[in-house]
């Protein structure tokens, strides 16, 4: 387990804040910050960094939902039918994530895939704030059919999560914003909610198939990763959790984007 103990323990604690910052103001849950900065603190292992940041993703998820009930930004009615929807398919993902496509030397493949999606991200990010929002963009819709919530946001969130071993924050974000009319601030409430759910049973699957079909790897492995970047989530994740209701949406989001531009570019030079 390439873990030095001179150093990368003061690395991962500072990458935990860094994601729980950034997960609770966007409301995703941090795998997206924490994947790239663990490759490149220790080098490529993206199923072991995966499982690591899909049992980090609760504690970064959780404070931050905290934030969003005291703001009175969670719908429950909505919550009811997107939460099961993206559980199932955040276990199609997973299982996805371990075809022998992405196992062995073609882990490769994987870790280009998260590349390209923080690449596809950012695109879509920078195109959104490059749009000037019409009139009433920022009200809040109400929920005409969970049914549909169910299926058109929850299946991408939780195959998304589950294949990437992200919290599913940056699909499940812009899809309540376009199908539920959410408000920003409210699907990010939202969002965060939905990876409560997704990081407990992702966790789960993940760390079942390190033991089945990575024998280089102990269960323990990712956990002990965890372990050092949780408590400086939990914190970062208050932190972003408040801010999401205080700072400016737009300045918040264009950071992001070059942050995601930056990291996608690293992941993929990765795979090459």
């Amino acid at each position: 387990m390439p873990l030095n103990p001179d150093g990368a323990q003061i690395g991962l604690a500072i990458i935990g804040f860094v994601a729980g910052v950034c997960g609770g103001l966007l409301g995703i849950g941090g795998s997206i910050v924490m994947i790239p900065a663990m490759t490149e603190l220790m080098g490529p292992q993206q199923h072991l960094y995966q499982a690591a940041a899909l049992t980090v993703n609760f504690f970064v998820a959780a404070p931050a939902v905290v934030q969003h009930v005291r703001a009175k930004a969670i719908r429950p009615e909505l919550l009811k039918r997107l939460v099961p929807a993206a559980m199932l398919f955040s276990v199609v993902g997973v299982l996805c994530s371990e075809l022998s496509l992405f196992r062995g030397e073609r882990t490769v493949y994987l870790t280009a895939l998260f590349g390209v999606f923080m690449l596809f991200v950012a695109a879509r990010e920078a195109l959104s704030l490059w749009r000037r929002p019409t009139v009433g963009s920022e009200e809040h819709g109400d929920c005409v059919s969970a049914s549909r919530a169910a299926l058109l946001v929850g299946l991408p969130t939780g195959f998304v999560s589950g294949l990437l071993g992200v919290g599913g924050g940056l699909v499940a974000v812009p899809l309540l914003r376009k199908v539920m009319k959410l408000d920003v601030r409210s699907a990010i409430a939202n969002s965060a909610a939905t990876i409560v759910a997704l990081s407990l049973v992702g966790t789960v699957v993940k760390h079942v198939a390190i033991v089945r079909n990575h024998t280089d790897y102990a269960w323990t492995d990712p956990l002990r990763i965890a372990v050092w970047l949780i408590p400086t989530a939990i914190f970062g994740a208050l932190i972003g959790g408040r801010l999401t209701h205080v700072l400016p949406v737009r300045t918040v989001r264009a950071a992001f984007v070059v942050l995601l531009v930056v990291a996608g570019v690293r992941m993929m030079s990765r795979s090459i």
